[in-house]
């Protein structure tokens, strides 16, 4: 039976339970007993607010060229934004199509799907995303202020 705790590194360089699940956990177990385990960093929220943040302000400075479909103006859409940001980043997968196209998917950036160690990969791929093609004037230092100043509002 599988059981998920959390652990935490110690200054001796070893991993301790790092709640009252997982003390309880541990203290079960025999002395000299092998566990198997998956190493899994959590997901830090803060950095996700942080993610949509930069995405926020990518979007609002990209101005897509005025055109029509149907008669009718297509207008930016902050979904399909963070979509494509996300496969320009490299983040997806690859399938056939009936017609027998090749269509990019984005992969899903949840919680449940993408580990922190990805999500910070997928982050800084973003970032050279952004000011490559929507924020050229802009450093990564501009880049990060104005992200950090939307994070202070929100």
């Amino acid at each position: 039976m599988a059981t998920e705790i959390l652990l935490s590194k110690t200054a001796g360089g070893t991993l301790a339970p790092a709640d009252q699940q997982a003390v309880d956990y541990v203290s079960k177990l025999k002395l000299g007993q092998p566990v198997k385990a998956t190493i899994v960093r959590p997901r830090n929220i803060q950095f996700h607010k942080k993610y949509f943040a930069l995405l926020q302000v990518a979007f609002d400075a990209w101005e897509p060229p005025a055109k029509q479909y149907k008669g009718e103006v297509v207008q930016k859409n902050f979904k399909q934004f963070r979509r494509d940001i996300v496969i320009l980043s490299g983040h997806y997968e690859t399938a056939y199509t009936l017609k027998g196209e090749v269509r990019l998917t984005p992969k899903s950036i949840s919680f449940a799907n993408m580990d922190e160690d990805e999500f910070e990969a997928l982050y800084s791929a973003t970032i050279n995303v952004v000011l490559s093609r929507i924020l050229t004037n802009y450093t990564r230092e501009d880049l990060d202020n104005v992200v950090d100043q939307v994070l202070a509002f929100g």
